[in-house]
């Protein structure tokens, strides 16, 4: 039942969204080249844009309550359920015109590999927020913006003055439900990117290529938090859908033509650029592909108003408040508000840490250009174009994996062609191979054919040993992590609590101070586990309440510091106690008064002025 309730809430959400994607998607010309699961998966990704802006609408001026959040979910259910008779005609339509090829033995195989991909991922959602980031800002301000109904500007987070847009999808589920069903909500932008990488791969290539790109984009997505990388990674992956409609669709229309796929496609940039700072790096290329092919004002003045929509308002508080439209990321240029250099330095640094090689399954990208596909398809050569410009982006920039996510669908994609690309260079070498033996055997039983013949049967029988093994290993690898995925499912308040303690370090002391602090509470070295104490809490190693503003003072000073400023306690793991512990009068101003799972409650003792 508890799968089952989520699910159910999903499929509302799905179906309300496709409501208001589809309702917008009617008063468009339809894309040159139908297909109608693509067509599908882009109104609900549409209706999901829209919600993000009704939400961010309702919250500027206060409003975000269950009541409103309710009301548009049900709005577009209405609406989906009228329109659906009229689609299920249109399907049929576009389906009766469709060849019906029968399905190749090796395309059968990687359709069940998909399906094995596809079985942990099911799974993962239903998991509680063990995940770094969802627990350190993610869910906490989503928590936030629920309790609140309005949008603000909360400083004892990480990163207050960034983008939301994706996180407002999280505090509309948690008014809701529960925080499981942010989960789902990232599950959702992966499943609909997955459903388009797939159709897009039948469009523009054939169903080999959709089932392995479907499959590798899949097995790279992370299905069991509620961090927004999959939401940035279906937006951007949105807008080149929509690019390519209205490229197809002839640039030059009028405007209820095809250029309002152009503003289809600022519209999904918008929604990407304000839920993350790293959608920005794909304006430059979006722009030159634009144009290119069209240069009136109109046309670009549709653009702007359709990108500025979705994520005007978080860059110009940030420019009014602060003075950086892009706080903190442009201090440099805009200047140092809450992070100091030291700061901006550390982060850095930090994501250097972090730099490593992509997953090795994209890495054959850059084998897609000898391609047949690659030569007659100007679909996959553009794509192909994307996905070298973000590959180098993200080599000068960072080198972080995570921040390539929003490129994985498209890259996923080509890279299934370049796997074809070696997989057929192995077996041609492999049948160089069998006929050089050949060469070697009887020249008379060669002239009968009959060595070829049992050759190729022997190299089949093989190859189909080596699927077999294959499907077999993955198999094995996907029920292991679904048993994983399963044990992590919390129906009970009991089998949470065991799981949080097990994965959130400090969970159980944070657990503790938010059922009985009745002041504020200073934590050290725990931001993972935020999310499960006080609301709010703070402490950082960056920006306002960082730990080195407090960390050089004796115990006294600190002890009054922290009580001028509403502190009752502080909350560290034992890791670190040995540094605060060794300071003079430590003893005289800290009292333990919980301690847990290798993490203590420090009680603040009254000091002298």
């Amino acid at each position: 039942m508890f799968a089952a309730a989520h699910y159910a809430a999903l499929a509302v959400f799905v179906f309300s969204c496709w409501g208001y994607g589809r309702a917008l998607l009617g008063r468009m010309a339809p894309p040159p080249r139908r297909d109608a699961g693509l067509e599908a998966a882009m109104a609900v990704a549409l209706g999901v844009g829209l919600f993000i802006c009704a939400f961010q609408a309702l919250a500027i001026f206060g409003a975000f309550k269950m009541g409103a959040t309710v009301a548009l979910v049900v709005a577009g259910f209405v609406a989906a359920a009228i329109q659906l008779p009229s689609w299920l005609r249109e399907r049929r339509a576009l389906r009766a015109n469709e060849p019906a090829a029968p399905w190749t033995y090796f395309e059968r195989v990687a359709m069940i590999a998909l399906a094995l991909v596809a079985l942990p991922a099911l799974v993962a959602p239903l998991a509680p927020p063990i995940a770094f980031d969802e627990l350190m800002y993610h869910l906490p301000y989503a928590r936030q913006v629920a309790q609140q109904g309005s949008l603000g500007i909360h400083d004892w987070l990480r990163y207050p003055w960034f983008p939301y847009n994706y996180n407002l999808l999280y505090a509309a589920a948690l008014q809701v439900g529960d925080d499981v069903l942010p989960h789902f909500l990232n599950a959702l932008a992966g499943a609909l990117s997955v459903v388009m990488i797939f159709r897009l791969g039948i469009l523009h290539a054939n169903r080999l290529t959709a089932c392995i790109g479907a499959a590798i984009w899949l097995g790279l997505g992370d299905y069991s938090n509620a961090l927004i990388d999959m939401g940035v990674a279906l937006f951007v992956l949105s807008a080149c859908v929509a690019l390519w409609w209205w490229r197809e669709s002839g640039p030059g229309k009028p405007v209820h033509g095809g250029i309002r796929w152009l503003g289809v496609a600022a519209f999904c940039l918008g929604v990407a650029a304000g839920s993350k700072y790293q959608a920005l790096i794909f304006l430059p290329l979006v722009a030159l592909f634009v144009i290119r092919h069209e240069r009136r004002p109109q046309a670009w003045a549709l653009v702007f108003v359709c990108f500025l929509i979705p994520c005007l308002y978080w860059y110009a508080r940030n420019a009014v408040m602060t003075g950086d439209p892009f706080n903190p990321i442009g201090a440099r240029v805009f200047g140092f508000t809450e992070w100091t250099p030291a700061d901006y330095v550390q982060q850095v640094a930090d994501v250097r840490v972090h730099a490593e090689l992509p997953n090795a399954l994209i890495w054959s990208v850059f084998f897609a250009p000898f391609s047949v596909l690659w030569k007659r398809s100007a679909a996959v050569r553009a794509a192909g174009w994307f996905c070298l410009y973000s590959v180098v982006v993200w080599v000068v920039t960072s080198r972080y994996p995570r921040y390539l996510t929003a490129s994985f669908p498209l890259l996923a994609a080509i890279a299934a062609i370049g796997w074809q690309v070696l997989f057929g260079w192995a077996a041609s070498g492999l049948r160089r191979m069998f006929g050089a033996k050949e060469k070697t055997q009887d020249a008379g039983t060669v002239a009968t054919g009959s060595m070829s013949r049992d050759t190729a049967r022997s190299g089949a029988r093989a190859g189909d040993w080596v699927l077999v093994l294959l499907l077999a290993v993955l198999a094995a690898v996907s029920v292991r992590q679904t048993a994983v995925k399963v044990s992590m499912v919390s129906i009970t308040p009991e089998a949470r609590d065991a799981v949080l303690r097990k994965h959130v370090p400090g969970y159980a002391v944070m657990d503790y101070l938010r059922r009985t602090a009745t002041g504020r509470v200073y934590q050290i070295a725990l931001n993972e586990a935020i999310y499960y104490g006080p609301n709010p809490i703070w402490g950082d190693t960056l920006g306002p309440w960082r730990y080195t503003d407090f960390g050089r003072l004796s115990g006294g000073d600190l002890a009054r510091k922290l009580g001028g400023l509403g502190f009752v306690a502080v909350v560290l793991p034992d890791s670190v106690v040995p540094v605060f512990s060794a300071r003079v009068d430590f003893d005289k101003y800290f009292a333990v008064e919980y301690e847990k799972d290798g993490s203590r409650v420090y009680r603040i003792l009254p000091a002298a002025p």
